[in-house]
This record gives structure tokens, C-alpha cells and sequence, in this order.
């Protein structure tokens, strides 16, 4: 798995199994976490905004490569054979991602293949997209068939570029299952903190955003936006929060306070995301939900886990990795059950999430 965020590459190996009524059980078996250099992520961001039909070509090649790396050592840490590996399931890298019309994802699944000697599956969100629905969030199938809380109702918000949040009934009852993108996980923060605080990738320890106090009118007037108030499903990505939002959020928190530190500019980030998640809950979020597990890098940062903790004084807040396992693997994970699905030939999407016409195997397998 390639997020929005543009941090690395997470592997998982899991097996999976499933028991008489067909409910499913999970063994992380082993995992590997590749960080991306300075140069691997500027030619993503730039892919992003657009680049030259050479530099497509040969940075889906690139990323196939880098994508194989993790799952070799991803193999290697689980201590199993690469015959013993049914398929391996990649995400690739979302380039764009246009609800309604298209999505692309890349890094090519045959580079994988040949490097590894496994059958790959791929492209998993196009079925969907191409069936009406948004193509996003796909993770909701795993939070509903794996992380169910077995007598209440549990949210599960991921925190990667893109935040998006599951609510799942007891028991995981995927008919039931709801989810959508609730707005900017860390793209937003870690984008002004890159701007504002040179040298820094992201805000390490959320010191940089504790040292501030988040500017509440900026805040207000980003979630203005019609994406915040537009019933799911729905799903968003880097399209709307690209480098000209960024440039347009700094400059805002600067106009409504001349003297804004680089610590008031992260906090007002990080307080976008919080209130952006609390909003949502409050439009379009009637369940009893009770808790709230977080994942994903923005899980990692105290000054955001406590900025949603504060937005939601009604929900206990917990962290996947306090929960589960770490929460570094849980997309990898997602996505090898998506995978799974797809080799024996059942529906990956949930209808109920993305808005599609129905339900759909998804992805497209290259052997080996």
C-alpha cells in the first residue's frame, strides 16, 4: 500500500481463514514499512500535478520495483515461502482520482510480478468507479469482516493523507457497514509544516503544532467548502487539497494573524482535520457510536489524537495499534483481503460505502 500521504510503502502478510457461517479470521504473519527517500517522493508529488508522458512511463516501472521490495521483505520478516504466497494484492499509487468519472492508480503489477514469482492483483478501485460508484473508501470491507467490535457499534477513522472514517454495527454486518472521506487526514499538515518549518517532512511528535494555537477563523472557513456539507457517499483525495491549497491555507492563517508562527499555522492544520472529523459525525454520523479507533501516520502524531479526542468529548478515542496490531500494516492488510476476495471470486466493494450499482469483484490479476 502507496497512501495519499506519500510516506512509504507498508507490506503485510496475512492468512486468512474462514470458519463454517463464514465469518473471517487473520494471522498478520509479518510486515515491512519502506520509507520513501527525498527523491522517490518528489517524483510522486510531481506526478500529481502533472509531468511529462517519459516520466509516467518510467515511474510506473520505478514504483513496481518499489512495490516488490516491500513484499519481498515483507516475505522475508514473515519467514515463509514465496510458493506458499497465493497472490499479492497492491494498491499501487492513486495519480488521480475523480469521482464520477475516473480513477489511476499505478506501478506496475507485471514489474512486481517478475521480481517476486507470485501472481500480483491490482487496479482495485476502477470496478467500482466504473460501476457508478466512488471507487472509495475500499479499506470498509476489511473494518467491517475483520475489526467489528462484537456487541457495539465502532467507528474506525483512518488518518493517512486523506482521513475517512467506517462505522461499523456490531458484529460487522456489512449490508449495514457505512464510510466515507471525512476530509484531510495529515496532507494538510504535513504540506504546511513542509512549507513553514524547511528540513521538516512532517511534525515530528506534533511538537511544532503544540507549540501554536490553531486560528479558528481559517478553520471556518475551509470547511465553508461544499465537500464538508455533501451527503456520502462520497471521497476526495490530493485533487482538492493539492500545493495551491496549501499555499492559499498558509497565506490565510498569515492575513487573519500577521504574526503567525510556524507552530500557529501546523496547530490550525491540525485543527482543521479534528474539526473536519467531528463535523462530520455531527452531519451524518446517527449511530450510536461510543468509540472511535484511529490509524494510519496521523495516528502517530499526539497533537492530532488529542485535537480529535477534544472535537469528540463523547467518543472514547483509541489507536489501532493499542487495539489490534500496528496500525502501520492496516491498509496492507485491507488490501490483502481485497486481494483474497478476488481470487475466490467474491465482491470486494460495499455498495452501502461507494455508491455503486452493486457489488463487485475487483481488481485484476497478472500471473506470474
Amino acid at each position: 500500500m502507496s497512501g495519499t500521504s506519500l510516506d512509504g510503502i507498508s507490506a503485510a502478510v496475512v492468512r486468512f481463514d474462514r470458519s463454517d457461517d463464514g465469518r473471517f479470521t487473520y494471522e498478520l504473519l509479518g510486515m515491512s514499512v519502506r520509507s520513501y527517500d527525498a527523491a522517490q517522493r518528489q517524483r510522486l508529488a510531481t506526478a500529481l500535478i502533472g509531468t511529462t508522458p517519459r516520466e509516467y512511463c518510467r515511474l510506473a516501472f520505478d514504483l513496481g520495483d518499489w512495490l516488490a521490495d516491500a513484499a519481498i521483505a515483507a516475505i522475508a520478516d514473515a519467514g515463509v515461502g514465496r510458493a506458499d504466497v497465493a497472490a499479492i494484492a497492491s494498491h499501487g499509487q492513486t495519480v488521480w482520482h475523480e469521482p464520477g468519472h475516473s480513477t489511476w492508480q499505478f506501478g506496475q503489477p507485471a514489474v512486481i510480478a517478475e521480481r517476486t514469482g507470485i501472481d500480483v492483483v491490482s487496479d482495485f478501485r476502477v470496478r467500482d468507479v466504473a460501476a457508478a460508484g466512488q471507487g472509495a473508501p475500499l479499506v470498509p470491507a476489511a473494518d467491517a469482516l475483520l475489526f467489528a467490535h462484537p456487541t457495539d457499534w465502532r467507528a474506525l477513522q483512518n488518518l493517512g493523507g486523506i482521513g475517512n472514517v467506517t462505522i461499523v454495527p456490531p458484529g460487522g454486518v456489512t449490508i449495514s457497514t457505512r464510510a466515507f472521506d471525512t476530509g484531510p487526514g495529515v496532507v494538510v499538515i504535513d504540506g504546511v509544516t513542509r512549507v513553514v518549518a524547511p528540513g521538516l517532512e512532517y511534525d515530528v511528535d506534533g511538537k511544532l503544532a503544540r507549540s501554536g494555537t490553531p486560528i479558528d477563523a481559517v478553520v471556518r472557513h475551509v470547511l465553508a467548502d461544499p465537500y464538508f456539507a455533501s451527503a456520502p457517499p462520497k471521497s476526495t483525495g490530493r485533487e482538492l487539497f493539492d500545493p495551491t491549497f496549501i499555499s492559499a491555507f498558509i497565506e490565510r492563517c498569515r492575513a487573519e494573524k500577521p504574526a503567525a508562527s510556524p507552530g500557529d499555522i501546523v496547530a490550525t492544520a491540525v485543527s482543521l482535520t479534528a474539526a473536519s472529523i467531528a463535523d462530520a459525525f455531527s452531519r451524518f454520523v446517527p449511530e450510536p457510536v461510543r468509540e472511535l479507533v484511529v490509524s494510519g501516520g496521523g495516528a502517530e502524531n499526539p497533537a492530532l489524537v488529542d485535537a480529535i479526542t477534544s472535537a469528540l468529548p463523547s467518543v472514547v478515542v483509541r489507536r489501532f495499534s493499542d487495539v489490534f496490531f500496528d496500525g502501520e500494516a492496516k491498509e496492507a492488510v485491507a488490501f490483502a483481503l481485497l486481494g483474497y476476495l478476488h481470487l475466490v471470486g467474491e465482491p470486494g466493494n460495499l455498495p452501502s460505502v461507494t455508491g455503486a450499482r452493486g457489488p463487485r469483484i475487483l481488481g485484476q490479476r497478472t500471473p506470474a
